[in-house]
């Protein structure tokens, strides 16, 4: 029985439940992202948000703090979750190059033997938005690359709209999740204001209470202080990165494109406007995956290439040989045809220069008797696609030559 495709899988990507979720190598990283979460949530809750609750409102009314922070911890929790488990828009993989794409051309080596060879361009232009683009070919995933697509050398997959690798989630940001890590990281900046700011009210209502100074409120609750320090520097990191990722949404860019492409100065073609950008990435439906990873492998079998306009370019060049050859042969035979006329005019013939006639026709046979091997020694370093022709072009050559030879023996015995 065939396995399944997760199992069989050639990227660096993890499993879980039977190929239901897909993580990145890097999976690890999950759970320090999630204590870097849930902790400061905790010391908030049991520190701030209890004693918070007391002082502002009595009733049960003040539970709202407490609610608010744990709803909103859970809810940064589950973007992380949708970012990292799921199908970032890999592109799958071929068995084998692009048949339509294949350049076939033929090499000659120092000793004039042809080789077949097979060669798949680098680059091609598609068009998008009436725009020509230059798309690059994959050798690991053999295809050329969809644009805005690249190859993640972490997870060794061709991602769609690769935006780049994020180590915290430990997962590509593709097309199919770059919502939800936006999410993520926007709600992460909104939970670091919230905790802040509930710490920094309780600084201040203990000041109120106890006519103290800042100082002497912040010794009485040490926890409030260590939450909006950390609160303060995580600020920077993901709230950092929320701007920017606003500014590549409203410009329709990826962090990849924006990084690479910064000093190019090329146009973007995918920017329609900002409206339109932001509606396009929040707003329009997510691409489905196209990979199946619990579907059965189906064993294919294997392909050959044809090689057929590259081999067809050695086989004329060894039709031409033989034609070649077969011509010196046919040649030999007419000056031996030539040869046995002039020898019947000697034979007519009278008079004193018969000798030096015959030391001509001599000469004659000398000559087509040297050409005769000459072919021969050809035929045998010939193309070893037309051994068999050349070997029959060999016998006839001979037959020729002896023919020859027999013939001058009996005229000198004469």
């Amino acid at each position: 029985m065939a396995g399944r495709v997760f199992e069989a899988w050639k990227g660096s990507n993890k499993f879980l439940f039977g190929g239901r979720l897909i993580f990145g190598p890097d999976a690890w990283s999950i759970p320090f992202t999630f204590l870097l979460i849930i902790t400061p949530v905790c010391f908030f809750s049991v520190f701030v948000a209890t004693h918070l609750r007391r002082e502002l409102l009595p009733n049960n009314a003040g539970h709202v703090f407490l609610v608010a922070g744990v709803l909103f911890t859970v809810f940064v929790l589950i973007l992380l979750f949708l970012t990292s488990a799921r199908d970032p828009g890999i592109v799958p993989r071929n068995l084998h190059p692009p048949e339509e794409e294949l350049c076939y051309d033929t090499t000659v080596s120092s000793d004039g033997r042809q080789t077949p060879t097979v060669q798949i361009p680098r680059t091609k232009e598609v068009m998008v938005y009436g725009v020509s683009v230059r798309v690059k070919y994959c050798d690991t995933c053999m295809l050329y690359r969809p644009p805005r697509c690249s190859h993640c050398s972490i997870c060794n997959n061709c991602v769609e709209r690769f935006d780049h690798h994020c180590p915290w989630v430990g997962q590509c940001i593709g097309v199919r999740n770059y919502r939800y890590f936006f999410m993520f990281v926007s709600s992460a900046t909104i939970l670091c204001i919230y905790i802040f700011s509930m710490s920094a009210l309780y600084i201040k209502v203990l000041m109120d209470n106890h006519q103290g100074t800042v100082w002497r409120a912040m010794r009485e609750s040490p926890w409030a202080v260590m939450l909006m320090i950390y609160c303060f520097i995580s600020l920077w990191f993901v709230g950092g990165l929320t701007g920017f990722h606003l500014y590549l949404i409203s410009t329709n860019q990826t962090t990849y494109e924006n990084f690479r492409y910064r000093s190019d100065n090329r146009i973007n073609v995918y920017n329609r406007g900002c409206s339109n950008n932001f509606f396009e990435t929040f707003c329009s439906k997510v691409k489905p995956s196209r990979n199946d990873f619990r579907a059965f492998i189906k064993e294919e079998p294997p392909r050959n290439i044809t090689l057929a306009t590259t081999w067809e370019r050695p086989e004329e060049a060894d039709e031409e040989n033989r034609e070649e050859r077969r011509q010196k042969v046919e040649d030999d035979l007419d000056i031996d045809e030539d040869v046995m006329k002039l020898q019947q005019r000697l034979n007519d013939e009278e008079g004193s220069d018969t000798a030096h006639h015959k030391i001509d026709i001599d000469q004659m046979r000398i000559g087509s008797n040297e050409r005769a091997p000459t072919i021969r020694s050809e035929a045998r370093h010939g193309n070893w696609g037309a051994r068999s022709n050349a070997q029959e072009e060999d016998v006839i050559a001979g037959s020729s030559v002896r023919e020859s030879r027999s013939y001058a023996a009996a005229e000198e015995g004469r």
